[in-house]
């Protein structure tokens, strides 16, 4: 299984790339994550969000590998601690389809976007910005992945 991080936005800060290498990197082979970047709508000061959010949107459906089960991080997911994510990446390994976690663009994701997603997934009530998600995500599905693997990594 393979789980393929779909975000909008490119040309990340250098910690931002760095965090995420950091832990993907760890991840397991079995759990590998991959970082798929699409590139965000050019936003202007009359600009129509909806409609930018709908073509991102639109980007991050033509990215995800077919047959792959859709999660998308959004505020009005359930929100898990990580033994809950563990469990939960526990379930997609057994399964063995692959994974794919949109993070929508600064207009977040449409009701369609969320609407195709199988599991919508909060990180926090709090509003993180774009780049620190992917570093977030990573080194929880490392920490998740250590938990399934009784590596020592997470301490309760």
């Amino acid at each position: 299984m393979r789980i393929h991080l779909i975000a909008v936005g490119q040309r990340m800060p250098a910690w931002v790339e760095a965090g995420y290498r950091e832990y993907a990197g760890r991840m397991p082979p079995e759990s590998s994550l991959h970082l798929i970047e699409v590139p965000p709508e050019k936003r202007g000061r009359k600009a129509d969000l909806a409609r930018i959010a709908e073509r991102e949107a639109e980007r991050l459906r033509a990215a995800t590998p077919r047959g792959a089960r859709i999660a998308a991080l959004d505020a009005r997911g359930r929100a898990l601690d990580t033994p809950g994510l563990a469990t939960c990446l526990s379930g997609w390994l057994q399964d063995g389809r692959d994974v794919a976690l949109w993070v929508g663009g600064p207009e977040g994701l449409t009701d369609g976007a969320r609407a195709a997603a199988e599991w919508l997934w909060s990180l926090s009530p709090l509003t993180f910005p774009h780049p620190l998600v992917r570093v977030l995500v990573a080194e929880q599905l490392y920490r998740a992945s250590s938990i399934i693997n009784h590596h020592p990594y997470h301490r309760d």
